[in-house]
């Protein structure tokens, strides 16, 4: 069933065409790579998945929104969905990763500290870093901060994974583990989709490829 779907959609960066005839189906649980250089529209596609950037012309639907008609109001139910993870972390540095993930789900509704506790407790262990969470940002590794940010976009049960270079700041080996980690997460259902230069990366865990260039996807 597909979880995105774009027909002949055109996106706008600062009154510029950023991408144009842009026709795509993404799957439940699939894993895509979306390759090109820098400027060929790759984060102008990741942002209108979530509704950050208007959809121009063209039919947009991700799950169960129409993003031509969305209204404001809806979008913090649709971003609820969609788990993103950032090249530079965005973690708050003044409190522990714990403290991170709590604040997260604290801010998208959850009232319930028991199962705060136990959802922080299952994403964490779902990346390998239950016994770091005491740390702050500051005293982990550029790797042990992408698996804490990892974790943070897995906590409200999201359908879509949105990675935006997540290796782009980490040496080759713990790239590679962080790349395996997205696809496992995708193995169990959830749909990935992660832009990125390093093409030894999509050799090594091969999915499908999506490429941006002239304006428009291949």
């Amino acid at each position: 069933m597909a979880v995105i779907s774009y027909k002949n959609v055109e996106l706008h960066r600062k009154d510029l065409i950023a991408l144009k005839h842009v026709n795509l189906e993404i799957d439940e649980g699939e894993f895509v790579y979306l390759i090109g250089r820098v400027g060929s529209g790759k984060s102008s596609l990741l942002k209108s998945i979530y509704a950050d950037i208007p959809i121009a012309a063209g039919d947009a639907r991700v799950l169960d929104y129409d993003l031509n008609t969305i209204r404001r109001k809806e979008i913090p139910y649709l971003r609820r969905e969609i788990g993103i993870v950032f090249q530079d972390f965005q973690l708050l540095t003044d409190r522990s990763a714990y403290a991170n993930l709590r604040f997260v789900l604290e801010a998208t509704g959850w009232k319930d500290k028991i199962a705060i506790e136990e959802r922080i407790e299952q994403v964490l262990k779902c990346v390998g870093m239950l016994n770091k969470s005491y740390k702050n940002p500051h005293e982990l590794s550029g790797g042990e901060q992408q698996r804490i940010v990892i974790a943070r976009a897995l906590l409200n049960h999201p359908r879509i994974i949105l990675a935006d270079e997540p290796t782009g700041n980490l040496d080759p080996a713990t790239g590679e583990a962080i790349v395996k980690q997205l696809h496992a997460i995708s193995s169990q259902g959830t749909t990935v989709i992660m832009a990125t230069h390093n093409l030894s990366l999509v050799e090594q865990f091969p999915a499908r490829v999506i490429t941006c260039e002239n304006r428009t996807i291949v």
